[in-house]
């Protein structure tokens, strides 16, 4: 159904995107659609402690079709009988207004307590990193493998699962692979992973090539929800088992940077790393070695570091 109304190879074609949600909400009879708002989760908190419905970022309201680069919704989307549940969009960090007051009291807070816009987890873990220039990354190696790189170019195409967020006049190009953590604690635990890492010689290149999924369906760097994971053979020696897995992730995030480039984004020139992964030293040289690019950990990964810092660039700005 979005399909049908979106530009090909738009943002929002995703099975997950928040306008194929809103779409699927829609078409399901029973409740009075009239009154309803279109709220993420982040403006719904947001609501409860400033009392303004219906107001968002251009972060999180990117994927229900949001253009940040021109700011208003696309003629394409206006056009439809649900527009009218779209919140008011801002930039993330800009100032809504002040606490309610109840809360305010109940908690002690000042009255000059601004409220700002939010953004994306992601985006606020980046920014946790301070990579603030064209050609500087963050991969995250939690759960799943997710890519954001800085770029002077806008890149958009659902065929890779790639797209871009707007971040000030620059834009944050990238995807997420379904490769990371969560496939290595299905084979190992978290000892064996810590003592079998250490007997990995990360200067040497592993023969074995895997594609490592915890299950059938990948978004990136290729969208194909049929991907089978590739797991086998296995070689006897699990160091030698861990390594392949973990020098075929590397492949799949050097994939990820090379095809950003070939999309037309800025050139990677270093690499920030966040996430569980991030503790493994060897998993970083060898990334290194595969990526051909300084690789360090951030010194700040948590997400709600980058949300105060885009708070505080908010609230100076009131």
């Amino acid at each position: 159904m979005v399909k049908s109304i979106a530009p090909a190879n738009h943002t929002v074609c995703s099975g997950t995107s928040t306008l194929c949600k809103l779409v699927s909400w829609w078409n399901i009879g029973g409740a009075n659609k009239t009154s309803a708002v279109l709220l993420h989760q982040a403006d719904w908190l947001l609501w409860l402690l400033h009392g303004k419905l219906g107001v968002s970022d251009y972060n999180n309201a990117l994927k229900v079709g949001y253009d940040p680069e021109v700011e208003s919704y696309p003629p394409w989307l206006l056009s439809q009988p649900y527009s009218q549940l779209l919140p008011s969009v801002k930039a993330p960090g800009a100032s809504i207004g002040f606490l309610k007051e109840d809360i305010r009291t109940k908690y002690g807070f000042p009255k000059d307590c601004v409220l700002c816009t939010g953004t994306t987890d992601s985006i606020a873990a980046f920014l946790a990193a301070r990579a603030t220039e064209p050609g500087k990354a963050v991969t995250s190696l939690g759960s799943t493998l997710a890519i954001k790189l800085l770029s002077t170019n806008r890149i958009e195409d659902a065929r890779f699962g790639v797209y871009s967020h707007r971040l000030d006049d620059k834009w944050l190009v990238g995807g997420a692979s379904n490769t990371g953590g969560a496939v290595l604690r299905q084979i190992f635990t978290d000892e064996q992973l810590e003592k079998l890492s250490d007997h990995i010689n990360p200067m040497e290149a592993s023969p074995l090539d895997y594609y490592p999924l915890q299950a059938v369906g990948e978004r990136f760097p290729l969208a194909d929800p049929e991907m089978a994971p590739r797991l086998h053979p296995r070689p006897q020696s699990d160091v030698e088992y861990l390594h392949g897995i973990l020098e075929s992730i590397a492949r799949i995030e050097a994939k990820a940077y090379r095809l950003l480039k070939d999309l037309g984004a800025t050139q990677v020139e270093e690499v920030f790393t966040a996430g569980g992964g991030a503790k493994n030293e060897n998993w970083i040289r060898i990334r290194e070695r595969v990526l051909g690019l300084s690789v360090r950990r951030a010194i700040q990964t948590e997400a709600a570091y980058g949300a105060a810092l885009l708070a505080l660039k908010g609230a100076q700005h009131y």
